[in-house]
């Protein structure tokens, strides 16, 4: 089979972790390239591995990597580091990752390589992924599946919620910061480059230079969404959001019941201690003369979830389906939530719980598509807000004025299989 343009088909490897929302976009933008006639490989936690082979990939797991053999093994290490208790999360962490983390990973990329030859690589951002990558010689795009991730001056650290400075000292802020972060990374620079060095490769300078080394660093979301700074490395390429339901969602069966307004609760899809928010949440929409379909996500039983007649809970729904419906969601603001909303047109609740979840609540309230509100809000607080949403328009119109924008961008802007194929060509 030739890819679009007559072109023979690419091969291409898609490395990535198992990371909850960081995912399905990689995956979707695998699924796009095998529909355009290239071959995929996905190298992934064996958790992804139905996934991918859905997507049509062809599947290799991490062998010496950190790696999840299964969703209840993610949530006890991603509970322990963000529980609190700090020499809990050390050991965790250790016991997961250890030392050599970035050379598994590197080795893991390089033996895939050579036992399955590809013609270019899609990585996740992690040091030792993309080390690998560059290894092999093979043009490599780093994959960023949320905002820009990297300090950079001019914009605001990822997982602050700061919106971008507009006085003397927030700009001055916005200049320091990224490169105090950078400064304190500096102490990982001799591990790194004891990898860097085993594969021949140019020591590198600062631990960001390993984006700098890549062909592209491919940013998936929209460009209007995201604060950008008036200079960004050349390489960088803002492709839009993936929009698909992941795989293990998009086939479920779902139907609208009766004719309330319809509410979207989606929270994080892996573990986030999020059980009684969604409780909260539940206890909320009860009270409201609405219909609500509440997705637990695969790390929570839905029958940990008291909830009223009015409130359906499942573990996995079509968000993709009910947000056509959907007259509000109410979210954790993680991003593919976030961008498939206002693809749709429906304003959002955020109720951000960490991550990079600030940094997106902060976009949306510049669009004027939503509310935010304290993880630790009441359900008399949550239900106010929903009754806000929906009695003011002006969120709504918001969110449907940027669905535009998303809109124009998808069909005038490259692509993020368009801008793998170019690897093709390099």
């Amino acid at each position: 089979m030739n890819s679009r343009g007559g072109r023979p088909p690419g091969r291409f490897l898609l490395a990535v972790i198992d990371a909850g929302g960081t995912a399905p976009p990689a995956l979707s933008l695998g699924a796009e390239l095998v529909q355009r006639g290239h071959h995929v490989r996905v190298l992934a936690d064996p958790t992804i591995e139905p996934a991918a082979k859905s997507a049509g990939c062809a599947f290799s797991p991490w062998r010496e990597a950190p790696h999840f053999t299964s969703v209840t093994e993610q949530t006890t290490l991603i509970a322990a580091l963000e529980g609190g208790n700090p020499y809990r999360a050390f050991r965790s962490a250790k016991g997961y990752a250890g030392k050599t983390m970035t050379s598994r990973f590197a080795r893991d990329v390089v033996s895939t390589v050579r036992e399955s030859p590809v013609d270019a690589i899609l990585a996740d951002g992690l040091p030792g992924i993309l080390i690998g990558a560059q290894a092999t010689r093979r043009p490599t795009a780093a994959l960023v599946a949320q905002t820009y991730v990297r300090p950079t001056p001019g914009l605001p650290l990822l997982g602050t919620g700061w919106s971008p400075g507009q006085s003397l000292l927030g700009k001055a802020r916005d200049k320091v910061v990224p490169m105090t972060a950078s400064w304190l990374l500096r102490p990982t620079l001799p591990r790194l480059n004891a990898v860097v060095e085993r594969y021949e490769l140019i020591p590198l300078d600062n631990v960001f230079e390993v984006f700098d080394r890549c062909s592209r660093v491919l940013v998936m979301t929209s460009p209007s969404f995201d604060f950008t700074a008036p200079h960004l490395p050349e390489n960088v390429r803002y492709v839009g959001p993936q929009l698909d339901d992941p795989a293990w969602a998009a086939d479920v069966k779902w139907q609208r019941q009766g004719s309330e307004p319809l509410v979207l609760v989606a929270t994080s899809s892996i573990y986030q201690d999020q059980i009684d928010l969604l409780g909260r949440i539940a206890e909320a929409l009860r009270q409201l003369p609405v219909r609500a379909v509440l997705t637990t996500g695969r790390a929570v039983d839905p029958a940990a979830i008291q909830a009223g007649p009015n409130v359906e809970v499942l573990r996995t729904a079509p968000h993709a389906r009910v947000l056509r419906d959907a007259s509000v969601v109410v979210t954790h603001a993680g991003h593919g939530t976030v961008l498939k909303s206002l693809a749709a047109g429906v304003p959002l609740i955020c109720i951000p719980m960490g991550r990079d979840q600030k940094d997106n609540t902060v976009r949306v309230l510049r669009l004027g598509a939503g509310i935010r509100l304290s993880k630790k809000s009441t359900p008399a607080q949550i239900a106010a807000a929903v009754t806000e949403i929906l009695e003011r328009p002006q969120y709504r119109a918001a969110a449907r004025r940027f669905a535009e924008v998303l809109a124009w961008e998808a069909t005038h802007r490259p692509r993020a299989a368009d801008e793998a194929e170019s690897l093709l060509r390099l």
